[in-house]
C-alpha cells in the first residue's frame, strides 16, 4: 500500500510540474524574443540619448551665434550714435566698446549708491575681531564666587 501511495504522489507530482511548466511559457522562442526586446530598448536608448547630446550641442552653437551677432548689432547702433548724435547724446545713449554695455552698468550700480551685499562682514578697524572668531561678542569677565563650582558647599 505504501508503494501505491508512493507511485501516485509522483505521479500527481509530474502532473503539477508540466501544468507550471507550461505556464511559466519558458520556452527559448520566448527567451529569444526577450532578449530582442532588451536589445531593442538598448539601442533605442543610445540612439536617444546620442540625439539628446546633438541637440545641445546644437543649441550651444547657436546661442553663441546669437551672441556675435548681438555684439555686432550693438557695435553698429552705438557707431551710429556717435556720428548721428551729439557726444553727450552719444556717450548717455550707448558708449562704444566691445563690452561698453557691462562697463556701463557697473558705473550704474557704483553712482545709483546700491551696494550689493557682501558674504563677509566689514570690520570698523584691521585689528577687531572677525564675526566668524570664536571670541566674537563674549566679553571676558572674571566669574563671580556664588557660580564657581569649587567654592560652593554642599549640605
Amino acid at each position: 500500500m505504501i508503494w501505491m501511495t508512493a507511485i501516485a504522489c509522483l505521479a500527481v507530482g509530474i502532473i503539477i510540474g508540466v501544468v507550471f511548466a507550461s505556464r511559466l511559457n519558458t520556452s527559448p522562442s520566448r527567451v529569444q524574443e526577450l532578449e530582442n526586446q532588451i536589445r531593442d530598448l538598448k539601442e533605442n536608448h543610445t540612439s536617444y540619448r546620442d540625439n539628446v547630446s546633438d541637440h545641445f550641442s546644437m543649441t550651444a552653437d547657436l546661442v553663441q551665434h546669437m551672441t556675435e551677432s548681438y555684439k555686432e548689432v550693438y557695435q553698429h547702433l552705438a557707431s551710429g550714435a556717435q556720428d548721428l548724435c551729439s557726444d553727450d547724446v552719444a556717450s548717455k545713449l550707448l558708449p562704444a566698446g566691445s563690452d561698453a554695455v557691462f562697463d556701463s552698468q557697473l558705473e550704474i550700480d557704483t553712482t545709483s549708491g546700491l551696494i550689493p551685499p557682501r558674504d563677509y562682514a566689514a570690520k570698523q578697524t584691521p585689528d577687531q575681531k572677525g564675526a566668524l572668531s570664536e571670541d566674537f561678542g563674549l566679553s571676558k569677565s572674571k566669574p563671580s564666587s556664588h557660580d564657581d563650582p569649587s567654592t560652593s558647599t554642599t549640605l
